[in-house]
């Protein structure tokens, strides 16, 4: 960080203002992790406002959460905190609008079996997060024989009653977005990329790719307007897929979904048939140490219950875990922003059982990569979740005292191993 009191690197030999530099690496840590949530607070924002929702409350925070970091605006470690803490409460709000936002134009998400894999014909695959993309698209390829596949973070699009009525939306290509330049190769079909976690293409599907909403990438035709015609035009084009089916996956498990099994949840919980919640998932990324949470979720004893969303589940998500009396022992709750599905149940059974979410028998252990996961991360400390497990590694850009502040204050922790993790923590 800069100081703009003596114009030399804050802390450093040629720092003279110690009185005012002496914290600043700390400061600055704070800053970086508030610019880091604003961004992810923006993206589900954005969504919201595509689909004709917006908080005035939502909006007035990025003012007031980016002055904060202007330069010699505020020294004062403790505000910076309470800012953190409302950048999670206006994350709560953001996701709930996006999610409302979602349930109104999409219908309710229901549970549903998602074929993996490709049908023969011609294609096309459709990443990132979008919802609205995609609706547009599977309208205008109607009638034209062009199947199209979900990528990453659209897998839970099959589960919006009013995206899965569309015939042509056949399937699930692939996994999460570090795998993609795989996995694109080896798709023959044309690609759209809606949203962030896109990566520069090969060159081997450059000329087959578009981007549409503010993902954009170097030599790769644009969308405007949400007007598919060219992307339609070069998928009819490329070569066909072919028929290679794959298994299946769940997903669509939105908080009314799983409430509505609330009764069967909780007496199974009452009967000792349920020991156990662990929410795991989050951000996938290509940092080794990823294989812990496919691993964690094999572990985990039968009488256990696992929650899911975000692209982390992609490490698990084709596991068969079997059913608890009828409850699934792994529920795909959606997408990163359905992170509101996961506390909305939470609240929910703590209700039931008269306690605090701190008390159910609930552990998270999460993966994180990028601005999102920050944002979701402060939700869950402005609710006061503790406890949570994080990995593959603890944020680098947390200092060793905002750490400190973090452990004192929440038990956030760093995961070890499955082995010791579960072992710690089911006692």
């Amino acid at each position: 960080m800069f100081c703009y009191q003596c114009e030399q690197t804050a802390g450093g030999t040629g720092c003279t203002k110690v009185g005012v530099c002496g914290k600043n690496e700390d400061i600055a840590s704070l800053q970086d992790t508030l610019v880091f949530a604003l961004k992810g607070i923006a993206a589900y924002a954005y969504h919201a406002r595509e689909l004709g929702a917006h908080d005035e409350e939502v909006d007035a925070f990025f003012s007031e959460g980016l002055f904060a970091t202007l330069t010699n605006v505020n020294f004062n470690l403790e505000s910076h905190i309470e800012l953190l803490l409302k950048a999670g409460k206006m994350n709560l709000r953001v996701m709930e609008l996006l999610d409302k936002a979602h349930v109104e134009r999409f219908g309710v998400p229901q549970p549903t079996k998602v074929q993996v894999g490709t049908k023969a014909g011609p294609g096309i695959l459709v990443t990132g997060h979008d919802l609205l993309d995609l609706y547009e698209l599977l309208k205008q390829t109607q009638g034209t024989g062009i199947n199209v596949y979900t990528h990453g973070e659209m897998l839970p699009a099959h589960g919006y009653p009013e995206l899965r009525k569309f015939p042509h939306l056949v399937g699930n290509y692939g996994t999460a977005w570090q795998n993609q330049r795989q996995e694109f190769e080896e798709f023959s079909g044309a690609i759209l990329a809606t949203t962030n976690c896109v990566l520069i293409p090969k060159d081997s599907y450059k000329d087959r790719m578009f981007t549409s909403g503010v993902a954009n990438l170097p030599g790769v035709p644009h969308i405007k307007d949400r007007n598919f015609q060219p992307l339609i035009e070069k998928a009819l084009t490329l070569p066909p897929l072919p028929e290679n089916p794959g298994p299946t996956t769940m997903t669509g498990f939105h908080h009314q979904a799983v409430l509505a099994l609330a009764d069967k949840i909780i007496e199974a919980v009452k009967a000792g048939k349920i020991r156990h919640f662990f929410l795991v998932g989050g951000c996938d990324g290509a940092k080794p140490g990823r294989n812990y949470y496919t691993e964690f979720v094999e572990k985990v004893p039968k009488d256990c219950v696992v929650l899911t969303l975000g692209c982390g589940k992609y490490r698990f998500n084709y596991l068969d875990l079997g059913e608890i009396d009828g409850i699934p022992r792994l529920l795909d709750m959606g997408q990163c922003n359905n992170a509101y599905s996961a506390i909305q149940v939470a609240t929910a059974l703590a209700k039931a059982f008269g306690c605090s979410v701190n008390e159910l028998p609930l552990s998270l252990v999460l993966s994180w990569f990028e601005q999102k996961a920050v944002a979701i991360l402060l939700t869950l400390l402005h609710l006061g979740i503790k406890n949570i497990r994080l990995g593959p590694s603890l944020p680098a850009f947390l200092t060793p005292n905002v750490l400190k502040v973090l452990q004192e204050n929440y038990n956030i922790q760093p995961i070890t191993t499955p082995e010791a993790d579960i072992k710690a923590i089911l006692g």
